[in-house]
């Protein structure tokens, strides 16, 4: 499976594709972060983001996307761009008929980590390691999207086949 992990954010966004499966070696394919400048009108910050996404999908061509769900924050402007963000990401893959999964930060965390309370640094640790990299993804954004894309592999398969069988089911008792 390819996953592409999303980080929004509005000034930046974190974009990693990992492949692999559960119980199976996982491979960094690309990392990257997308900037905006603060000073630059919020359309043609989301323009750019989009535009980035999208060429991450058509290079990649990852089977889902996962993004970080926006959770609430003390500063509202910042929410915003995240959501902001969030949204464009989401509609680029669901163009292509891309799957869409939302994780949580604490779900990203305990998925990499084993503790859904891991600082910024102790993620970047072990995604350099579970990934087997020299360095730890920089910015932080980075290393971030990285972690999305491994919970999603090793979270989000399980969770596709259990709404799979349940679906199937459904389909049975009718």
């Amino acid at each position: 499976m390819r996953v592409l992990g999303i980080d929004p954010g509005l000034t930046r966004c974190g974009l990693g594709v990992v492949e692999g499966s559960v119980g199976r070696p996982l491979h960094m394919l690309d990392v990257g972060v997308v900037r905006t400048p603060a000073d630059m009108a919020v359309p043609l910050r989301l323009c750019r983001i989009e535009a980035e996404v999208e060429h991450w999908l058509d290079v990649h061509e990852p089977d889902a996307v996962a993004v970080e769900r926006v959770f609430s924050q003390h500063n509202v402007s910042t929410v915003m761009g995240t959501a902001q963000a969030s949204g464009i990401a989401m509609v680029a893959a669901a163009k292509r008929g891309i799957p869409v999964a939302l994780h949580t930060p604490s779900e990203v965390k305990a998925a990499v980590s084993g503790s859904g309370r891991a600082d910024k640094a102790q993620i970047g640790i072990m995604v350099t390691r579970l990934l087997r990299l020299t360095q730890t993804p920089k910015p932080a954004d980075a290393a971030d999207a990285l972690a999305l894309a491994i919970c999603h592999i090793w979270r989000g398969a399980a969770q596709s086949r259990i709404e799979a069988a349940v679906a199937a089911a459904g389909r049975r008792a009718r």
